[in-house]
């Protein structure tokens, strides 16, 4: 899969549309739908919020191995019913949650 085709369906996995992504990430809707089908690539930053979004991780949108992408897919937080305006409350919540494992895991290889 490609790095668009892999935003594509964490996107979908969440149940979100492509114009409510877009308004949380300020572009317009066209420009994710570039970023999803490859026809662009999506900047570091934009990327980092959709992590936050879809509680992935960065790493997440480049995996190669197929099987992984799709565990990494099935395993992402799900945001159904949620409306749009929740979407940056929510993207906080996702980035804390992944950096308190981040912590825990660092400590106990500590």
């Amino acid at each position: 899969m490609t790095t668009g085709a892999i935003l594509k369906a964490f996107r979908e996995r969440n149940n979100l549309s492509q114009e409510s992504v877009a308004s949380f990430l300020e572009v317009k809707r066209e420009m994710l739908s570039y970023y999803e089908n490859d026809s662009r690539v999506a900047p570091l930053d934009v990327l980092e919020k959709l992590a936050d979004l879809y509680g992935a991780e960065l790493a997440d949108f480049f995996e190669t191995d197929n099987d992984q992408i799709q565990t990494n897919i099935a395993f992402a937080f799900r945001a159904e019913g949620i409306q749009e305006s929740d979407l940056h409350q929510i993207a906080q919540f996702r980035k804390i949650v992944k950096n308190y494992f981040k912590l825990i895991e660092l400590e106990t290889h500590a």
